[in-house]
């Protein structure tokens, strides 16, 4: 399948530093739900960070502050990834892990896709100075992030609705800026990769 590239120009400008990640969009209407599972999670006497979730996506990758007058480079190198459109299912939301989560997240189901995906570029961006992924990768939605623990959240994950929150199809992911403010970290789609 062909990839195309749109969104804004990528212009260079010298000394200018953006903190950059790829990532799958998620439709709004999943987003939406995703985001109800915050009033119970926010019962707890746990101290979390909520994600906006109008921001709630599936990272891919992420690179770090990188220098503007780079990402023609990246976006060229990721324009090259070939892949056909796929479908995930976001699953119920849960912890990272079972005794003392320090994330909440909605695991993503796709048969490996998201996996294939993360690996090509992984292997499109490592030529350009970007480490590969040691770990391995497992695809999720972050719901909410666990800034103090306290046993109360495990009871609020228990809660939670078991149920998936509903199916897409992937048609392609971005290569995104992200900006750190008091409210929270905002997000700006620096190039888009679509898959015909």
């Amino acid at each position: 399948m062909k990839t195309s590239l749109y969104g804004p120009r990528c212009n260079a400008r010298e000394s200018t530093i953006v903190r950059t990640f790829v990532a799958i969009e998620i439709p709004a209407e999943i987003r939406e739900r995703l985001g109800e599972v915050q009033v119970p999670l926010g019962r707890s006497r746990a101290r979390l960070t909520m994600v906006d979730p109008k921001s709630i996506h599936i990272t891919l990758k992420f690179l770090g502050e990188v220098h503007e007058e780079k990402i023609s480079t990246i976006a060229a190198a990721l324009q090259m990834i070939v892949m056909t459109q796929f479908n995930v299912t976001v699953g119920p939301a849960g912890g990272n892990r079972r005794d003392r989560p320090r994330v909440i997240w909605s695991d993503i189901r796709d048969e490996g896709k998201c996996v294939a995906l993360a690996t090509a570029i992984d292997d499109r961006l490592a030529p350009l100075g970007f480490p590969r992924e040691e770990r391995p990768y497992h695809p999720h939605a972050t719901v909410a992030r666990v800034k103090e623990f306290d046993p109360s959240l495990i009871s609020a994950i228990r809660s939670l609705p078991p149920g998936e929150f509903g199916s897409f199809t992937v048609e392609g992911f971005s290569l995104k800026k992200s900006t750190l403010t008091p409210d929270g970290p905002r997000y700006e789609d620096l190039c888009t990769i679509r898959w015909e």
